[in-house]
């Protein structure tokens, strides 16, 4: 039986979360879109930078795209499709566990590039620090669940209950028993997604909107470069 906690965290909270994710965008892009950036430090330091980049932005791309089939779609889908759980399992555990890992290492990077070089500390302001140490303790969660609880205590069915409680709520009809068992690990793991969806709008985490994929399809554009007029001189 869900308790009062369950249902502020399962049924009320998310909608709160969505609504403001959506709602600080919109806010966000209307009163101050000359911010709406990553805030480049490229300029006062690029080793680590395009390092952890790489490997965050690379990894980051797997493992959300692994949480959009893992959580979004129904198990008997899969399975429908000749994918057993055993086998679905194991590859999640080793696609999820090693994209997770890249990431992982990608976001430790960024986050000492800002602690030990002086020149990107000081330049950067506290939501930069709180978005990196908010995405690196999401992830501690997600990998301890991933590649401990779920390879050394016993594989968690998360696809039938985290999944299954997601989809309750994306179609209105949040059903907070399917979390009531869920390991406290898994619990704050979704907790602490939540924190960092709710500060999303507001940090440099909204330039992730922003990438240039328009810039294909764009017209060109033709810089063209006067010429002087030239000086007659009359003797």
């Amino acid at each position: 039986m869900p308790s009062p906690l369950d249902e502020v965290l399962w049924v009320s909270l998310p909608y709160i979360v969505i609504v403001v994710f959506i709602g600080g965008h919109v806010y966000r892009y209307a009163v101050d879109q000359y911010a709406w950036a990553s805030k480049s430090s490229e300029l006062l330091e690029k080793r680590w930078l395009n390092m952890g980049s790489q490997l965050f932005h690379w990894g980051i791309l797997i493992v959300i795209l692994g949480h959009i089939v893992g959580l979004l779609v129904p198990p008997g889908v899969t399975q429908a499709m000749g994918i057993t759980t055993e086998e679905y399992h194991r590859v999640a555990i080793v696609l999820g566990g090693a994209s997770g890992l890249v990431a992982y290492l990608g976001a430790w990077i960024l986050l000492l590039r800002r602690l030990l070089i002086t020149r990107v500390r000081r330049t950067s302001d506290a939501t930069d620090f709180l978005v990196l140490i908010l995405i690196i303790v999401t992830m501690t969660l997600g990998l301890y669940n991933t590649l401990i609880y779920d390879v050394f205590v016993h594989p968690f069915p998360y696809r039938s209950t985290i999944g299954a409680w997601l989809r309750s709520v994306l179609t209105l009809q949040p059903n907070p028993n399917y979390m009531v068992d869920v390991p406290i690990t898994f619990q704050l793991h979704i907790v602490f997604a939540y924190i960092l969806f709710l500060v999303w709008p507001f940090t440099r985490l909204v330039h992730v909107w922003s990438y240039p994929i328009f810039y294909l399809r764009r017209a060109w554009i033709i810089y063209r470069r006067a010429r002087r007029p030239e000086v007659v001189v009359h003797a």
